[in-house]
């Protein structure tokens, strides 16, 4: 008899802006200045798992632009959650699902609630770059792994 094939599925139930903030420190005398800022991103993913093989994934992304001087010009923030419900997969693979797949899908609206922030805050529209998940979770197991005890 043969085995059956399980069939894994992913399915986006909600997606949602968790949290999200805007600070421009300098305003409004960093309008009446050359605006060529240097930006800073930091993106970070938490996973809550909420039973019945439902996740909440929550991207956050945190833009911190610095004019000269090193003096900021804005910091914005946006937590992007979504709850995902995966199906038929074993827990290493869950984890890169999650850890992978799941940001993916967030990222086009932190984006655009990152540039809508930006812009309603008078600065120019805010191009951020895709994002290479799959080398961020690479990254982030080899250092879990580094930093893990040796027995």
């Amino acid at each position: 008899m043969a085995e059956e094939e399980v069939q894994v599925q992913l399915r986006v139930e909600r997606m949602y802006l968790k949290d999200a903030s805007f600070e421009s420190p300098g305003s409004p005398s960093i309008f009446s200045e050359p605006f060529r800022p240097e930006i800073q991103v930091d993106i970070n993913t938490r996973v809550n798992s909420l039973g019945d093989q439902r996740h909440e994934v929550v991207l956050s992304t945190t833009v911190t632009a610095k004019r000269e001087e090193n003096k900021t010009a804005y910091v914005v923030e946006a937590h992007q959650a979504g709850i995902f419900v995966v199906e038929g997969v074993d827990d290493g693979r869950l984890h890169q699902v999650l850890g992978i797949v799941c940001p993916n899908m967030l990222f086009p609206y932190a984006r655009e609630a990152l540039d809508n922030l930006v812009v309603k805050g008078g600065f120019p529209a805010l191009q951020l770059a895709p994002v290479n998940f799959e080398a961020i979770y690479a990254q982030a197991r080899q250092q879990a792994e580094e930093a893990a005890p040796k027995h």
